[in-house]
């Protein structure tokens, strides 16, 4: 959900938001750029659009259907604006089994069922968990889906027709080596030539023609060679567009359909997020870093992949798809907005209307050459190697053979499967050795430390002499809470047979160390214990009328506690204190916050000294411009930390059980105006927000807020974000690209951190706060 401008009166400057499109567009605008990307993408995909439908076996006219809609439809509503949508060479071989089986027509309706369940799936906003698969799934699918291709095509490149699987295709190629057809070969090793040899063009000349897309030079070659020489070759034949044919009711087994949408829907569906995200990365490449352009919206990308699949598949067209090579050649030409993918559907309309006598000239040898080179380029050495340093080549090897020797969905079942057992298989081997080293006892401990390593671990542990000095080196990145509460149970019983325990990482950097004296004198002085549980030294009362303590505690608390830091933590902040009064303060953030007092900044941020300006107010509010009413401490915080300190950051921090937040919901219009009512004004814009029906509701981790108070506090957070943008300084800075602005919300009972999607430079809100997960245990904890 993009968030709207809060209402502006006439006294405050209207500052319009950076990065984002006009509120309500008033005329459809095409830059340049974009002009001439759509071009050059167009040049691209319609060879590769008839390409495709005949390595499917479908009518040719259904490619060029196929590659309008996804540029027009999925161009229009997908959520990323620069992935340019088609038919894909990774759905040719799930695309000709089901016309294989069923015919066309109901393969047409079949994709429009498939793009049904798309717009099903984006509801229940699913589409980040088509994430989660595994790379190495992927990229063995695709290699799989490759190598099927490669096969097939090589038969019409030889001068034949494909067979109907990949094996029957390997087999019979002895047998049409030895009938080659001259005239298909020839056309064919022409146009593999030119698709290879052109992108390497040397000198000032080569990279001017480069400019021109390899697969339309190559395609076009082959066509003019064929034609001037008179070659007897099949070629392109586009039938009348009155004979187009529709889709029809499915006929065949209501599982075998069932199966031909779920697999449509699952290659579609991962393929296209897999190329959005990668679109991401080649934007945010750029040398301008991609300013101006919104990150792709995973579900809004979901849903229009699938209206584009349900018009394609109505008007007779193929299944669509976010497709790679065009993607990138997009983004490398230059476009800034959806506008040239948009175009890009448009000349492949007016091609397939106007340019039919051209289109009929192109030699079928040709196109199934193009997209053998495709199918062959899916079998990424890059990827080969990524798996293989990330020692997953056993799950890319079993994907692909499934995909070639089974089918796709077979393939990657069996690839979800051998990961599974390599990811356990990694969780249970767990090497544990001991040895003796200058009377000392080293316990070497490889590998995840999970409940299935316990009972080792245990065994390991009591075989160690009682009383003496131990050294356990865990030497992994994973301990679950089996090994932990073993770990610990063991320790604790070493150290009361007056033995010692150290606990070191793999490069024998201390994590933890206890001897008696120290569980003794430091059992209630951990790192954050608030007050009221620090009785160090201290009786803690017997009854309930002893608690009350004399006036003066609060003090000698309070003095007790500055002891504390001068006597434990600034012997260890004291140089980098030293060093900060030297060289002035230069923090990354401003962090605006509520004064509550159980937010305590540095510990939610792990952050030391000089790392945070921050600003704290009752229900970390931030005034709109020229609404302080002589109270201009945020504003000037502001200015001062954007203007003079120059942070690269501002951060909103709200939290559950927010007083402020709770007061302003149970005011009423009769109250008196004290200073607490006057200043809780600023949070009315919030109150609004949240009773407004143009904005839904924000959600927490994927779930709806527990109550009203709650849902507020999350209101607030992204309310305030916007007010922010208000000021000039901060708009200035973020139409220069130098500031971002981050929203958290901190949920005090979990001791849980959430952060507001879409708050980055993109200034696109969801108004959805997700879980920070925890990191990696560190082997040196920072001082705050």
């Amino acid at each position: 959900m993009t968030l709207c401008t809060p209402a502006r009166t006439p006294n405050r400057p209207r500052v319009q938001r950076p990065h984002s499109p006009p509120e309500r567009p008033r005329r459809f605008r095409v830059a340049g750029v974009d002009l001439s990307a759509s071009i050059a993408v167009f040049l691209i995909a319609l060879p590769l659009s008839l390409g495709i439908a005949l390595a499917t076996g479908a009518p040719l006219q259904s490619g060029l259907v196929a590659a309008a809609v996804g540029g027009l439809v999925a161009g229009r509503f997908g959520g990323s604006p620069l992935q340019v949508s088609g038919p894909a060479a990774g759905l040719t071989v799930v695309t000709a089994e089901l016309i294989q089986l069923y015919g066309w027509r109901t393969t047409c309706a079949i994709t429009v069922l498939a793009g049904l369940a798309q717009l099903g799936l984006s509801v229940l906003r699913v589409a980040r968990s088509a994430l989660a698969v595994s790379p190495a799934i992927v990229h063995g699918m695709l290699g799989g889906i490759g190598v099927t291709i490669a096969l097939a095509q090589l038969h019409i490149v030889l001068g034949s027709t494909p067979q109907s699987s990949a094996v029957d295709n390997f087999l019979g190629l002895p047998a049409q080596l030895a009938h080659l057809h001259p005239a298909a070969l020839g056309i064919s090793a022409l146009t593999v030539v030119v698709l290879l040899c052109w992108p390497r063009l040397p000198g000032r000349v080569g990279e001017l023609l480069r400019k021109v897309p390899a697969a339309l030079v190559a395609v076009a070659g082959a066509t003019a060679v064929a034609t001037l020489a008179g070659l007897a070759v099949p070629r392109v034949d586009l039938p009348s567009w009155s004979s187009h044919a529709l889709p029809g009711l499915p006929e065949g087994p209501v599982l075998g359909i069932a199966a031909g949408v779920l697999t449509i829907t699952l290659v579609t569906s991962v393929q296209s997020l897999l190329s959005a995200v990668a679109v991401d990365k080649l934007v945010a490449a750029r040398p301008d870093g991609g300013l101006g352009i919104p990150r792709t919206a995973l579900d809004r990308e979901l849903a229009g992949q699938g209206a584009a699949n349900v018009v394609s598949g109505a008007l007779g067209g193929l299944p669509v798809a976010g497709v790679a090579v065009r993607s990138v050649a997009n983004v490398s030409a230059g476009a800034v907005s959806r506008a040239s993918t948009m175009l890009h559907g448009l000349w492949i309309v007016l091609a397939a209307l106007l340019l039919v006598p051209v289109l009929d000239l192109i030699p079928l040898p040709a196109l199934a050459a193009l997209v053998m080179v495709v199918g062959i380029q899916m079998i990424s050495i890059t990827h080969i190697r990524t798996v293989t340093r990330h020692r997953e080549v056993v799950v890319y090897v079993v994907t692909l053979t499934g995909v070639v020797l089974v089918g796709i969905l077979e393939g990657v079942a069996l690839g979800i499967a051998v990961a599974i057992a390599v990811a356990m298989h990694r969780l249970a081997r767990t090497r544990i050795t001991r040895e003796e080293r200058d009377g000392r006892q080293l316990l070497h401990v490889r590998g995840q430390l999970t409940f299935l390593a316990v009972p080792r671990l245990s065994r390991a542990l009591h075989q160690l002499p009682r009383g003496s000095d131990v050294v356990v080196e865990l030497d992994g990145s994973f301990m679950d809470h089996a090994a932990y509460e073993a770990l610990s149970d063991w320790t604790a019983g070493h150290l009361a047979h007056g033995g010692t325990v150290e606990t070191t990482g793999p490069s024998g950097k201390r994590i933890a160390e206890s001897t008696p004296s120290d569980v003794a004198a430091h059992a209630c002085c951990r790192p954050w214990t608030p007050w009221h549980n620090h009785q160090c030294g201290e009786q803690p009362a017997e009854r309930p009328d002893e608690a009350a303590e004399p006036p003066r505690a609060t003090g000698l608390r309070l003095a007790s506690g500055i002891g504390q830091f001068q006597r434990n933590t600034a012997p260890l902040v004291r140089d980098e204190l030293a060093r900060l009064a030297r060289e002035g303060q230069t923090p990354s953030q401003l962090f605006l916050t509520c004064a509550d007092s159980r937010l305590v900044t540095s510990m939610i941020t792990s952050s030391g000294p000089g790392d945070l300006f921050t600003v704290r107010n009752v229900g970390n509010l931030v005034p709109l411009p020229g609404e302080e009413s002589g109270d201009d401490s945020v504003a000037a915080a502001i200015e001062y930390a954007v203007e003079v300190l120059r942070v690269e950051s501002i951060t909103v921090c709200g939290h559950s059980g927010c007083g402020a937040m709770q007061a302003l919901l149970n005011a009423g219009p009769d109250d008196p105006p004290t200073p607490l009512r006057r200043w809780l004004r600023h949070g009315r814009p919030s109150l609004e927000r949240m009773a407004s029906s143009r904005h839904a509701w924000a959600r927490i981790s994927g779930r709806l807020p527990a109550d009203a108070v709650e849902q507020l506090c999350l209101t607030n957070v992204v309310q305030q974000l916007e007010h922010l943008r208000a000021y000039e300084p901060v708009a200035r800075r973020l139409a220069e690209g130098t500031l971002s602005l981050h929203g958290v919300y901190f949920h005090v009972g979990e001791a849980q951190a959430y952060l507001l999607s879409g708050t980055d430079e993109v200034h696109s809100y969801d108004d959805v706060f997700t879980q920070v997960m925890p990191t990696e245990p560190r082997e040196t904890a920072r001082v705050p």
